[in-house]
This record gives C-alpha cells, structure tokens and sequence, in this order.
C-alpha cells in the first residue's frame, strides 16, 4: 500500500516538476544591442559587439543555450564563434543566468569580409538543449548591411606611380684635351722638342677635326703659363709672363696655317706651389711629409724655398724629378660635341638600337607618350645592355603602368639584382606587390626605399588602412592630395578635411567622384550626391552597381533622383 502511495506521489511530483520546465520562447529583438550597426569593414574584417539580455523568469534553470551569430546574404550564410550560456542547475563552465533575475551578456563576432556582404543581416540563431532535448527558438537580427568605405583603397598605379630612373643623356657633351710644353730652367724659349711631341701634334689635331666637323665647336682654348717655385719672385713673374707670350704666339701660327679662327685666353703663375704640392703628394721623395707640413706652415714663398732648400738630400731630389715640370705652359682644349637629334634618335631606337648608346637609348624612350613604343625601347636596352639596372628599371615601370603587374615584379626583381640597394627600386617593387595584395612583400620592399623619390608614405598608408591602422595611416599619409589619403579621413569621420583633399588630387578619377558622394551622403548633402555620382558613373559605369548596393546610399533607395542616376 505504502508503494503504491509513494508512486502515485511521484507520479504527481514528476507531472508538476514537469509542468515548471516550459520551453524557452522566442525573444524580443529590443533585448540585443549590436555596435556598430550597420557594421563596417575594417582590416578585411567584419566585427561586431553584441550585447543580449535574457529577461526575468526566462532561462530554464537546467537548460544550455548556445548562440550563433549568423551572417546571411545573397542566400549564403557564414557563422561565426557561438557562444555558450547554462541554467543554475547545469553543471558546467559557461556563463550561468539566473531563472529569477536574467542576466546580460556581450559577445563578439567577426567574419572575413566578401563584397557580396554589403546588403547582408547579421542574426543571432538559438539551440536550446536539456537532458530530455534539444530545440531551436526563432533567430533575432541584430544589425543590417555592412559599410564598405575601406574596400574602395586604391593599390594600383592610378594611386602610386612608380619610378623612372632617368638617363644621363646630354645633347652637348664636352671633351677635354691638354698638352704641356716645357722649358728649360730660367728660359722661355720654345724648342722643336716640346712643339713636335705627341700630344701637341693630337691637339692641333683635334682643332683641324673641330673645324671640319658639322657637330663641334670649339668652347674654350686656355694657355696657363707657369714657373717654377725657386728662384726669385721678379724673376719668376718675368719668366712665366714671356712663356705666356711665346706659347700664344705659337699657338696663333698653328691656326693661321688651319685657317681656324679661335679665341685663346691665356695666364701665367710667377711661382707654381700649387703644381708643387700636387707632384710632391705623388712622389715618393724623402722627408716627402716633412715637406708637405712646410708649405702649409709658411705662406711666403721666399721663406718657404729657404726651408725646403736647407734639406739638402731631399731638394737635390725635387730640383732634378719635381722642378723641371713646373717649367711649362699648359694648353687646355674644351670642345662641345653636340650628339644626335630626337628624330635620329628616336629613328635608331626603332629600327637600328645597337648605334644608340644606353644614355640615348634610354632617352629614347622619353620622347614617346605610348607606353607600348616606351616597352620596346626599354626591351631592346635590356637586351643590348644586360648589366644596366635603370633599363630592367624602366621596363618595369612601363608594364606597372600597363597594369602587367606580374611582368613588373619580374622586371623590377632582376633590377634588383643588378643593384639591390637602390631605394627607387625597391620603392617599385614594394608598389608592384601591393597591387597584386602582397602586402607582406609590398611592406618588406618599401622598409628598404629609404630616400626614394617615389611616395612611400602613401605605400605604407595604404596598408595600414588595409590592416585597419587607421592612426598609423594618418602618420603616414601627411598632407599628401590623393584618394587614399581622402578615404581615411572618410573613415576617421573628417569630412571637412576629405572634401579638401578630394578637391586637390591632381588627376581625379572615377573613384575621386565616388569618394565625394559618400562625404555627401554622410553630410546630408544631396546635391554632392547626385553631381558627383553622376561623375563617377560617367567616368566608370560599374560604380552603378556599387552605388545601389552600398549601405552609405541607403536612405536614398526610394530617392527618384538617385534612381535615376544609378539605372
């Protein structure tokens, strides 16, 4: 009796206990608060903080509810990391919630961004589990679309140009020639020995070519006539004054007999300490140093002769090796050749290179505005001069500009290897890798372009807005006038400052445009919506799509005007 008693209270207990344990009921959307809503790229990533609350006399004590965060668009769904709460009777480490009074809670979220997200809804989905079963409640939207501003950064060579290494072509060249004629100690008059040498003979010579030549031209013709540092002053001033006199003369009879008609400057040094210096650091001359400390002790010339004459060894030596040159005239010949025009040479670039020189070659490619005559160019130097980086350089630049990226990285690594230290190429190399979303590459690249000419801060900018670094970017960019620098400050709410920016960029684009209608968008200015969407869109009809898809336009989806902008 007594058993069958028991059961029956059991029975009771069990059907009460039961009844208590009601399954969890949908929740209401204004318990959950998501920042930021609508969310927004940053760093590739979509990140959320969502804060919930489970109400009063709500969570069943012996319950676990696991809770997904769930992004849907375009009929896909990706999930992100649940999270796990338990009721007061389960045993476990999750977050407990009390039946009596509820309790709060925040988790994250974060998807790895894909452009089909911009019209996307982020919910939280419920899986509720007890000992007896587990069942769903209705999933509850906690944020709409997400705001994909830092997707528009530039990486190509509209954003960063690369750079030329330019040529060292020059259309007047100048060569030198000298000749020295000497004399005997305290004489000025000309032998046939010093007049018949070789190198007087080479530079009338060259005079001769210079006037028959169509190309040439003679810049300057100097004597400087010169004595020798011992002696006295008087002396010396009276001997190098005649040797100026005997060597101009004779020179004036060369051109007579050439019938060229060149101007020659002349002058004369009384005593040449100068020339003394300069052959007694070359020579190998006893108390050589001791010597040398002399002529920077005294300044007279008389003084500094009696010092160096009291070493009798050492002078002895200087009057027979040193002495005997410093008795000269020296003649100074500058002739200015001027070199082939730019259609000869852009005629040879293209049908016969191998008469170019590198410099001209180079240069050759200067003269041409299209970038598939500038490749061959550049292509033919490489071949002919397989040892000049600025060639390898310059191809490289050329097919970054063609958008041949994989070309470009080829042609400014094998630069590289001709002169890895150049910070133009690596500054090209770190652009090229970024273009192709290197940005490890592009990093390691543009730490080694110290002192180039190219704009790496805006390089390093741009990753760190790609990386989500937006301070970092700041830095970086400066004052710098491009779209880059004007997307940051769209994301770091400058609008002021962007609408400054957006203004100065040399070459705006299409993006340029676009860039300018979200700053309207976001400062309620219809007007700069509507203008510069229709600039964008004219310049490149894809920005069509984006515009009616993109969150920063939402609360122009019903607008006529806009509309009729993006249809």
């Amino acid at each position: 009796m007594r058993k069958q008693l028991f059961f029956a209270i059991s029975m009771v207990l069990g059907l009460i206990f039961t009844s208590c344990q009601k399954d969890m009921t949908a929740l209401d959307p204004s318990l959950f608060k998501c920042t930021p809503n609508p969310l927004e790229v940053k760093g590739g990533k979509v990140n959320a903080t969502i804060t919930g609350t489970f109400p009063e006399k709500y969570f069943t004590k012996n319950a676990t509810v696991t809770v997904t965060p769930v992004m849907k668009f375009m009929g896909k769904e990706v999930k992100g990391t649940p999270s796990v709460f338990q009721g007061e009777k389960v045993i476990g480490n999750n977050q407990t919630i009390s039946y009596k009074t509820g309790g709060t809670y925040t988790m994250k979220a974060s998807f790895d961004y894909v452009p089909d997200m911009a019209k996307s809804e982020l919910y939280l989905d419920f899986s509720i589990s007890t000992k007896k079963k587990t069942y769903q409640i209705p999933s509850v939207k906690v944020a709409d679309g997400v705001v994909a501003t830092s997707q528009l950064i530039t990486t190509g060579s509209d954003e960063l140009s690369a750079v030329l290494i330019p040529d060292k072509f020059q259309r007047v060249i100048q060569e030198k020639q000298e000749a020295d004629i000497l004399f005997l100690i305290q004489q000025s008059n000309l032998r046939k020995s010093e007049t018949n040498k070789s190198d007087i003979v080479s530079l009338t010579k060259k005079i001769k070519d210079v006037k028959e030549s169509q190309n040439q031209q003679v810049a300057d013709f100097g004597v400087s006539a010169y004595a020798s540092p011992d002696g006295g002053m008087e002396l010396n001033t009276n001997l190098a004054e005649k040797r100026e006199k005997v060597t101009v003369n004779f020179l004036n009879k060369q051109l007579k007999k050439l019938k060229a008609s060149v101007p020659i400057s002349s002058n004369f040094t009384p005593e040449d300490w100068a020339g003394f210096q300069a052959l007694m650091e070359k020579s190998n001359i006893q108390d050589k140093d001791l010597i040398l400390r002399v002529l920077t002790m005294y300044t007279d010339p008389e003084q500094r002769e009696r010092e160096i004459k009291n070493m009798s060894v050492a002078f002895k030596t200087i009057a027979e090796e040193i002495l005997p040159q410093l008795r000269r005239s020296k003649l100074n010949l500058t002739v200015n050749v001027t070199g082939k025009s730019d259609a000869e040479i852009s005629n040879l670039a293209q049908n016969d290179p191998s008469k170019l020189s590198i410099e001209e070659l180079l240069y050759a490619a200067t003269l041409t505005n299209d970038l598939g005559q500038k490749a061959a160019i550049y292509e033919k130097a490489t071949q002919l001069f397989p040892n000049c980086f600025r060639a390898f350089n310059n191809l490289g630049v050329v097919n970054y500009q063609q958008g041949n990226m994989a070309d470009a990285s080829r042609y400014f690594a094998k630069a590289l290897d001709l002169n890895s230290n150049s910070a133009d190429i690596n500054y090209n190399a770190g652009a090229a890798a970024l273009a192709k979303g290197d940005v490890a590459s592009a990093e390691m690249y543009f730490g080694k372009a110290a002192g180039t000419s190219g704009a790496v801060g805006q390089g390093l900018g741009t990753i760190a807005i790609m990386k989500g670094d937006y301070a970092k970017a700041k830095n970086y960019f400066g004052s710098s006038a491009s779209n880059n620098a004007a997307l940051l400050q769209i994301l770091n709410s400058d609008y002021s400052g962007a609408t400054k920016t957006l203004a100065s960029i040399a070459k705006p684009d299409a993006t340029t445009a676009y860039l300018a209608a979200v700053v309207g968008a976001r400062t309620n200015d219809k007007n700069a919506v509507y203008s510069n969407l229709k600039d964008a869109i004219k310049q490149d009809k894809s920005f069509a799509t984006k515009a009616l898809n993109d969150i920063e336009f939402a609360k122009f989806a019903t607008d006529d005007t806009f509309l009729s902008i993006i249809k």
